[in-house]
C-alpha cells in the first residue's frame, strides 16, 4: 500500500470527535484541522522530533510548566505517529485532516484557515521564517501567509467559491510538500552527495 493511500485510510478512521476530546486538554485550544497543521509543520519544517514536539506544544509537560494530561498525550501520539511516518515516507504524503466535502462551504473553509495559522505556527516554534527559504519554498510559504487572510465572515455558498476553495486546499498541500522538500529532502540529497 503507497504511504499516500495509507494516510488517507488513516485520516478516514479518525474520529474527529474523540480528537477534538483530547484536544480540549490542550492550553492553546487548537481546533481539530489546526492541531493537524502543527503537525505538518513540525514534520515539513524538520524537527528532530516532531511527534514529540506538537505533543509539548500542544500538552505542555510538568518540566515547561503544564499540567499533563497523559491519558490525552497518549492518545494524541497514536494519532500522530503513523501520521508522521506517512509525511516521511519515500513517497511524501502530506492529506490534510478537514471536514468531508459533505460539510458546509463555510466550514471547510475555516478548516483550511485554521490548518494553514497550524501549519505557520509549527514553522515560527520551529523558527523558520520565508527567509529561511528559498525560490519556489519562500514564495509559497508567503501564499500561505496570504490563506490566513481568507474573508470567511463573507463566504456565500456559491460554485465559484466551492472552486476556489478545492484549489486552494490543494494549493496548501502542494505548499506542504514544497516546504518539505526544501527543509528535509534538499538537505538530505546534499549530505548524500
Amino acid at each position: 500500500m503507497t504511504d499516500a493511500r495509507c494516510i488517507k485510510e488513516h485520516l478516514t478512521d479518525i474520529d474527529d470527535a474523540q480528537l477534538a476530546f483530547y484536544l480540549e486538554a490542550s492550553p492553546l485550544n487548537p481546533t481539530v484541522a489546526e492541531a493537524h497543521g502543527m503537525l505538518c509543520g513540525v514534520v515539513c519544517g524538520a524537527a528532530a522530533d516532531p511527534v514529540a514536539l506538537w505533543l509539548e506544544q500542544l500538552l505542555p509537560s510538568a518540566a515547561a510548566g503544564g499540567t499533563p494530561d497523559l491519558e490525552a498525550r497518549e492518545a494524541l501520539r497514536e494519532i500522530a505517529e503513523p501520521l508522521e511516518k506517512a509525511v516521511r515516507g519515500p513517497d511524501l504524503a502530506v492529506e490534510m485532516l478537514l471536514p468531508q466535502e459533505s460539510a458546509a462551504l463555510a466550514e471547510r473553509a475555516t478548516a483550511v484557515y485554521d490548518w494553514v495559522r497550524g501549519f505557520l505556527y509549527a514553522m515560527g516554534i520551529l523558527g523558520i521564517s520565508e527567509l529561511d527559504l528559498s525560490g519556489e519554498a519562500r514564495e509559497v510559504y508567503r501564499d500561505l501567509a496570504e490563506v490566513t487572510r481568507m474573508d470567511l465572515e463573507h463566504l456565500e455558498d456559491s460554485e465559484e467559491n466551492e472552486q476556489a476553495l478545492m484549489e486552494i486546499t490543494e494549493f496548501v498541500r502542494v505548499a506542504a510538500m514544497i516546504i518539505h522538500d526544501a527543509r528535509v529532502q534538499a538537505p538530505q540529497q546534499m549530505k548524500d552527495a
